[in-house]
């Protein structure tokens, strides 16, 4: 089987990396040689990944940390197997809860946002069933750079400072103070090229990698992360961490001109990326950098997002199956809505019936499509005293109207942004791809398989060219290096185009393909960040 065309070397920024035995892509160089280093010890694509994974916590917490969610999809011996780590909300907390507190929304910080942290068990359950290595081993670059520490990256640096001035002014109160001391010791972020270590940080990834993360849901962590939600009114309880387990799920996917494009199930926001491939495969699209081509993205985008904000939960929860969005008779009725003119979307009714992402793969075939996130950069704002662990804030996804399919409710998960990608074409994998950044990832999901399927641009190529953000209603952001012109021809169709002088908006992807006839590896990383590619 051929499939060339992924490999050709097309003009980008950068070039595309090219290897045999092992390749780890990531928004962080120390963590994808922590990665890269573990395959040459003996570990696999999974064991790769783990590490990296962990690593990230420590290199890169700005977008990620203990106390966050993952997804995985993982590509072994011939099948493609799906990881949603996502935990739940709390057991205790309700609608009626949250308002007693006088609140109309779930808030973006403090304690009412804080769901079961899932990193950890995605760690454990994925080498106790896929790795090579002990995971005291995988955890140990992780470890030692938190012990020892390591310089600050440019855009690292860059985020982390934005973050620590946003939370000067909006953070008040005791129980932020841990935030503070082990994010800005000194008052201030570190500097760019300054040394950062967190000694608790490596004590609690000791403890995981030791228990094999049972330390952290039921051991010593749990009961210091139920101490402090105490000592602050807060929800989660050790019954809850208790109570998590990372669940394996079965992938959803679209054919895509003859290649099979795969996201996690929900309670994820993946379907919205193939809920838009759904209705934009029955299209031709001559060429990339064309207004025609960027209206129906756009549009088709538009239309998958209003029905997945108002559709995606807990799968259980929802009232719409998956199947009944992503058929063909909905695809139709939704592409039917696209014509020469911006349209302001709404949500239809289907037939009845801050992120850190990752890419690993070896040289036995073992590809791995990762993504953990704490959600807005750091997350709630609270850090477990003297642990290291920043809990996430993903219960500000939830409703509080008691009528949406989203709405809060007891160890319920919420909706989810963080998403891996992975595409096959008959019983071969072509690799792993992923976009993080909130609700820039299913478009970037979008973007990037279109640009590799139907524009036949590298890896390298594929993350470089210039992305668009659908905002809301006719309001489409683009890049600084947006063709004027095809802005201004967008503008004429009634689309909002704001020019984003930010990259950061557009999300950070990570893609590895593997050429099925030689296994050789073929990777991109993000130009908008500290991206980089190992590989042996």
């Amino acid at each position: 089987m051929q499939q060339d065309h992924l490999f050709y070397p097309y003009n980008s920024q950068r070039n595309t990396t090219i290897a045999k035995k092992g390749m780890v892509a990531t928004s962080q160089p120390l963590a994808a040689q922590a990665g890269l280093d573990i395959i040459k010890k003996g570990g696999n694509a999974i064991d790769a990944a783990i590490a990296t994974a962990a690593c990230l916590t420590v290199v890169e917490p700005t977008s990620n940390g203990i106390g966050g969610d993952a997804f995985a999809l993982v590509w072994t011996k011939g099948k493609l197997h799906g990881l949603n780590a996502s935990g739940p909300s709390p057991k205790n907390i309700s609608i009626d809860a949250v308002k007693e507190r006088g609140y109309e929304e779930i808030p973006k910080h403090g304690w009412i946002p804080v769901t079961v942290p899932g990193a950890p068990g995605a760690w454990a359950e994925l080498s106790k069933r896929f790795g090579k290595l002990p995971l005291t081993e995988v955890l140990a670059p992780a470890i030692d750079y938190a012990e020892n520490g390591y310089p600050i990256s440019p855009i690292l640096g860059k985020y982390w400072k934005s973050a620590v001035n946003k939370f000067k002014e909006i953070l008040s109160g005791a129980e932020f103070d841990s935030w503070f001391e082990t994010f800005a010791p000194d008052g201030k972020a570190p500097e760019i090229g300054g040394i950062w270590k967190s000694p608790g940080h490596a004590v609690t990834l000791r403890s995981i990698a030791e228990s094999n993360a049972e330390s952290f849901y039921q051991g010593e962590l749990a009961e210091k992360i139920e101490q402090f939600s105490k000592e602050y009114n807060g929800f989660i309880t050790k019954e809850d961490l208790a109570s998590f387990k990372p669940e394996w799920v079965d992938p959803i996917k679209v054919n895509y001109r003859g290649y099979d494009v795969w996201e996690i199930p929900p309670n994820g926001q993946g379907l919205i990326a193939l809920m838009a491939l759904n209705i934009l495969k029955e299209y031709e699209f001559d060429q990339k950098e064309s207004v025609d081509t960027y209206h129906k993205q756009m549009e088709a985008m538009k239309l998958a997002f209003m029905d997945g904000q108002k559709y995606i939960t807990e799968e259980s929860e929802m009232s719409v199956k998956v199947e009944q969005l992503l058929s063909e008779q909905y695809g139709e009725e939704r592409r039917s809505l696209i014509g020469e003119e911006a349209l302001t979307p709404e949500p239809g009714t289907p037939p009845k019936g801050g992120t850190v992402y990752l890419a690993t793969a070896d040289e036995e075939g073992n590809m791995v499509s990762f993504i953990q996130s704490n959600y807005m950069g750091f997350g709630s704002g609270l850090v477990v005293p003297g642990t290291g662990i920043a809990l996430q804030n993903r219960g500000h996804n939830f409703s509080l109207d008691p009528e949406h399919d989203n709405r809060l409710e007891p160890s319920k998960k919420t909706y989810h942004t963080i998403i891996p990608g992975f595409i096959t074409k008959g019983d071969q994998p072509v690799g792993s791809f992923g976009v993080m950044g909130g609700f820039m990832q299913p478009q970037g999901h979008v973007q990037v398989a279109m640009n590799t399927i139907d524009f036949h641009l590298n890896p390298q190529a594929a993350l470089d060219a210039p992305r668009w953000q659908w905002l809301e209603g006719k309001k489409i952001a683009v890049e600084n290096n947006f063709p004027t012109h095809i802005a201004q021809a967008l503008a004429r169709k009634g689309h909002d185009i704001q020019v984003a002088l930010d990259s950061g908006l557009f999300g950070r992807g990570q893609i590895i393909w593997r050429n099925p006839d030689s296994g050789v590896l073929f990777g991109g990383t993000e130009s908008r960040t500290d991206g980089s590619v190992a590989a042996w």
